[in-house]
């Protein structure tokens, strides 16, 4: 039960350029003033104390409970909760500034460890809770309107109870979970660390990876090849490190009994199974007329009789090569923040003013980005690894309006802060969109505009059709490790199996694209988070048809859900709007967007 923050890297992040003047870093001070600061000691000491004297007033007794008692109980548990993520968020935070650092690696882990040990006896209280009776848990809800409160938390925590083992087991578990953030921290380590070179430059993985929207095709199939090349030289241990993490987690699911390696996250992102294979269904359905249709139409605006893989993000012909400074970057998306609603954009502001965003691509850091939400008296942080392309001016409105979203859901506490990963993505998709029509309104032409349409489109595939492709590949990967080790050619050829499949037939793919399954961070963090992106995709969509639609109101309307964070359903938080996302035609409302889009690019070929 206990939640510990931990950042989710986006899949989407790119970056390019330089000149982009003054880039911010972070401040981590409001976390803890450094890594030996006395107020990071006392609450090492604090937490200890907290979850003994928890454990001792409260093992074996939670059936005794009246409705007060448990709310303090609750109480008690989340300032636990609220320290334990202040010191993991401030750990987690350098240590991705610098993965190749030796200090901040055992700094991160020695953290971890300790939070592992002085946490372990709080796990009866998740398992007593689980063994008690519904109506018991009812009764101290109509007791107590307070409590009430908590209903949302506690039945997502009671939905594991099918699932649950002994005590003893699960504290073994819990004890166990620092073995396995080993191989996350391995996998981390070794992406920062990896070297390439192009065109006898050196690169980090972020600039190689950049390359491959270069203007210059021979620079983008260099690039490539030398991705393709560096991460076979390594491929031996991404395969060991996917395959020791999806047997930990066969064995784990086997042991609660789970029907599938997909339960336990859909589990924890609150949301049916049925409605994330409804998505799947009619995302795969809709690759001939989104993917295949559009990359048709991009191999014949780039001149070419076949699509290489390298083309597959390239610019446009037409398209304007140049560098987006951070001044500007921020002047973006702040103006379609405030054209929304000036509270957005007043809450947006201080991660630009008060060192919440770390921006600058730097030797060791983590690629990618992400927004941490750290805890709830404090703030979120964003890190980006920006580099001046317009993809990444969409990616700090991705990850703004993910910060956003968790200062608004600030208000619920520890408990119900937390927005399931599924709708944990509403706010960042939205800003986006915001943005790309702020664009969009200002484009000077027909180029411009087709060049802005083609990005979007671009940015749409890669978050949904890429994201549920990578969705059916870990389905598989996690299938196929279940009979046994699998080889990296095994893996690679899971990997294949997908992508001629959702990329279209434009593509001819180069040896070595069969090795690219390994950089990829949610396959070992966050076994398929991926889906998350689509549904945030799909659900934005339709929001904004329906703010399109019928503008009045929308603003406070939205404002509720993201407020909400995890204390309602997704039927709940999409009612207010008109909308279900368990209806299957839901969907394909969201894919219409899409192709949409690509149907305005064939009208401005005429």
């Amino acid at each position: 039960m206990l939640r510990i923050p931990r950042p989710a890297f986006d899949a989407n992040a790119t970056a390019g350029g330089k000149d982009l003047g003054d880039l911010p870093e972070w401040d981590l001070t409001d976390l803890y003033p450094s890594d030996d600061a006395a107020e990071l000691k006392r609450d090492l000491d604090w937490l200890e104390e907290a979850c003994r004297s928890f454990a001792a007033d409260y093992e074996g007794k939670l059936a005794d409970l009246d409705a007060q008692g448990f709310l303090e109980a609750i109480h008690r548990h989340e300032k636990i909760e609220n320290i334990a993520g202040r010191i993991m968020s401030y750990a987690g935070l350098r240590y991705y500034q610098q993965t190749t650092d030796a200090q901040r690696a055992k700094f991160l882990s020695d953290h971890q460890e300790k939070i592992t040990v002085y946490t372990t006896p709080l796990v009866f209280f998740t398992l007593e809770l689980n063994r008690l009776g519904d109506a018991h848990i009812e009764a101290l809800f109509d007791a107590d309107s307070d409590l009430a409160r908590y209903r949302p938390a506690i039945r997502r925590i009671r939905a594991m109870k099918p699932y649950q083992l002994s005590d003893e087991l699960e504290k073994f578990l819990h004890d166990m979970g620092v073995v396995g953030d080993a191989w996350e921290r391995l996998f981390d380590e070794t992406i920062a660390g990896l070297e390439f070179e192009v065109d006898g430059e050196p690169l980090g993985i972020e600039g190689t990876l950049n390359l491959l929207t270069d203007q210059d095709r021979a620079k983008r199939e260099a690039a490539a090849k030398e991705l393709a090349a560096v991460f076979a030289d390594n491929i031996k241990t991404f395969a060991r490190v996917h395959n020791t993490q999806a047997k930990e987690k066969e064995v784990m699911d086997r042991w609660r009994g789970m029907p599938t390696a997909q339960t336990g996250r859909h589990l924890s992102n609150d949301v049916e199974p049925e409605v994330v294979e409804a998505l799947r269904d009619a995302v795969v359905a809709a690759y001939p007329k989104l993917s295949h249709r559009y990359y048709e139409l991009k191999r014949k605006w780039l001149g070419l009789d076949r699509m290489q893989v390298w083309d597959r993000n390239a610019p446009l012909p037409m398209d304007d090569p140049r560098t987006i400074g951070w001044a500007e970057a921020q002047k973006t998306v702040m103006t379609a923040y405030k054209g929304f609603d000036l509270r957005m954009a007043e809450i947006a502001q201080p991660f630009f003013t008060d060192g919440w965003i770390d921006a600058a691509v730097k030797p060791g850091k983590a690629p990618g980005a992400f927004a941490h939400p750290t805890v709830t008296d404090v703030h979120p942080y964003v890190m980006l690894n920006y580099l001046g392309k317009p993809r990444d001016v969409m990616t700090l409105a991705h990850e703004l309006g993910h910060g956003v979203h968790q200062v608004l859901a600030a208000g619920q506490g520890e408990m119900l802060a937390s927005t399931p990963l599924t709708l944990a993505e509403t706010a960042s998709v939205f800003g986006e969109m915001l943005t790309f029509r702020r664009m969009l309104e200002g484009a000077k032409d027909n180029a411009e505009k087709k060049v802005l349409l083609a990005g979007k489109v671009e940015d749409m595939i890669n978050t949904v059709v890429r994201q549920i492709a990578f969705y059916d590949f870990e389905c598989k990967l996690h299938d196929a490790r279940r009979s046994g080790e699998l080889t990296p050619d095994d893996i690679n050829a899971l990997w294949m199996s997908v992508q001629a499949e959702s990329l279209g037939p434009a593509f001819d793919f180069m040896p070595g694209y069969e090795t690219f399954w390994a950089y990829i961070p949610h396959f070992v963090h966050s076994p398929f988070y991926v889906y998350a992106y689509a549904f945030g995709d799909g659900l934005v969509n339709a929001l904004y048809a329906v703010y399109e639609e019928t503008p009045e109101g929308f603003q406070d309307k939205y404002f509720d859900m993201l407020k909400a964070g995890g204390s309602k359903h997704h039927k709940e938080l999409l009612a207010p709007f008109g909308l279900d996302a368990s209806d299957p035609a839901f969907w394909d409302k969201g894919l219409s967007m899409i192709s949409g889009f690509i149907d305005e690019l064939e009208a401005l070929e005429g």
